[in-house]
């Protein structure tokens, strides 16, 4: 529901400024708090705090979970608190680093926005906290329903604000940004204050779960973030590319995260707490977390093959369906389509590795992912650079040399795993059947493209996806694919109900 809130905020920015100056600068400056708010919420507290906080749940500890709750958000909000301070004050030095080719007034738009939008950082990475807490008890819809507030928030100030002019707009939103991060914090200190009832936020690292928690951040930060980490190095790239580039990464970048999202991280997020709260000896626990890591990259698979094959065959008819309105213009759905389909090269490595990340995770092994998550941002920075600038590839180029780097990582990972806890991974049939039925969708679908042309892209874009799902659904059904006919089933005791 928060990806798909964003999705619909994404659209509608589209619609009042495309792949404008304006559009660039918001863009640019709106990476930081996302960069953080996806490293906090969804990576580093998650993979540091979760585990610790999750065992001593299932230990029924929990007065020392309370106590670690506490000492955990006392670090945070001191942490953020400087944060902050320092991101207002050094935001002219802050675009050299996040978007090096802005000049001139967009980038002094740029600053401007940056130095209202630093201060909801703040507020996400104490949300993020509060994800820790609701995760670690199971309680997973209103952690992840949260981002929908700060969503409608940006939704209604720009349609309440359309008619300021473009650089104007800009500025309004990024105000709205700050009161939907306020609102999205807020809506879950409730639940979370009667989850942990002996709250005292208190500034401690004694030896013990804290310092264990503290120890565990550094490697997580770098190994959890290397997706965001991978991002803002295209993004500092694209701003080296001319006009609209860095709003089409950003665009093409939003439809990218919804696969993982929607697949990798839900199924990611789901099974941490299950796996860190395994108690047993080591046999047993290798037996469980290959059952579980199993069937959550079959899970994952299944859903992001049939992605991957849309977004590089049919990338246009997705932009369009989604963005094209307004400012946002045929000819940008098509250069969103390019960076889509280099987006597609890695798309199912990035999702299944959150899964592999997650399992060191459990095992209370941090250094592990670190190690291949450097090996994967340097590749994504050489690469990046070598496809975007020497050989000319523009933003496509980027994507595309990331998706490499993220098969590296991914390869790197599941071979270290399997040594330590035995063989996992897709087999070679089911890998065979999904990719299969992905193509023969994509043919389907290609043949009503070419009958109804995309003149009409929500009418037509939606008609020519329609027969892509239905007809993936159809092949894995017939290649009798489990996953395939267990969601048919779940679909048919809903319509009866």
């Amino acid at each position: 529901m928060s990806r798909l809130a964003g999705l619909v905020r994404q659209s509608v920015f589209s619609r009042y400024f495309g792949l404008s100056d304006a559009a660039d600068a918001f863009n640019a400056a709106f990476r930081i708090p996302n960069f953080l708010q996806n490293l906090f919420g969804e990576g580093v507290l998650s993979a540091s705090f979760i585990p610790v906080y999750a065992r001593l749940l299932a230990e029924g500890d929990e007065e020392e979970a309370d106590r670690v709750a506490g000492a955990v958000f006392a670090i945070l909000a001191l942490t953020v608190s400087v944060l902050v301070g320092l991101g207002v004050l050094c935001a002219p030095l802050l675009i050299g680093a996040i978007a090096p080719g802005f000049h001139g007034a967009k980038r002094e738009l740029t600053i401007q926005l940056v130095r209202i939008l630093f201060p909801s950082i703040g507020l996400l990475v104490l949300s993020a906290w509060c994800l820790g807490i609701l995760n670690s008890h199971r309680k997973f819809f209103l952690s992840y329903t949260a981002p929908v507030a700060a969503s409608v928030v940006q939704i209604a100030t720009l349609i309440a604000f359309r008619h300021q002019g473009q650089a104007t707009l800009a500025v309004t939103l990024a105000w709205g940004s700050v009161a939907g991060s306020g609102l999205q914090f807020g809506v879950q200190m409730p639940t979370v204050l009667r989850l942990v009832r002996r709250l005292r936020p208190r500034l401690e690292t004694a030896p013990g779960n804290i310092r264990e928690v503290i120890r565990n951040f550094g490697p997580v930060f770098v190994s959890r973030g290397v997706v965001q980490i991978s991002a803002y190095i295209d993004s500092l790239l694209a701003s080296l590319l001319g006009r609209g580039a860095v709003a089409a990464l950003f665009t093409a970048q939003t439809l990218n995260s919804l696969p993982v999202s929607l697949f990798g991280m839900a199924v990611s997020a789901a099974e941490l707490p299950a796996m860190s709260s395994i108690l047993g000896d080591e046999a047993e626990v290798a037996a469980y977390l290959r059952q579980r890591l199993n069937s959550g990259l079959r899970r994952i698979a299944f859903f992001v093959v049939p992605s991957a094959m849309a977004f590089l065959a049919l990338g246009d008819v997705v932009t369009g369906l989604l963005f094209q309105n307004g400012e946002f213009k045929h000819r940008d759905s098509i250069y969103v389509w390019g960076i889509l389909a280099g987006s597609a090269v890695g798309l199912l490595a990035s999702t299944l590795g959150r899964l592999y990340s997650s399992t060191y995770y459990a095992l209370r092994d941090t250094r592990t992912p670190l190690r291949f998550a450097v090996i994967r941002v340097t590749l994504t920075g050489g690469l990046g650079w070598l496809c975007a600038m020497p050989l000319g590839w523009g933003v496509p180029g980027l994507t595309a040399s990331a998706g490499v780097a993220g098969w590296v990582e991914f390869a790197l990972l599941r071979r270290a795993l399997n040594r330590r806890i035995g063989k996992t991974g897709l087999n070679a049939s089911l890998t065979l059947r999904l990719w299969t039925a992905a193509l023969m969708a994509a043919a389907a679908a290609w043949s009503i493209k070419m009958a109804l042309g995309t003149a009409r892209p929500r009418v037509d874009g939606a008609a020519i996806l329609a027969v892509y799902g239905v007809t993936y659904f159809a092949v894995t059904y017939a290649l009798q694919v489990e996953e395939s006919a267990g969601v048919l089933k779940r679909m048919a005791r809903f319509v009866r109900r």
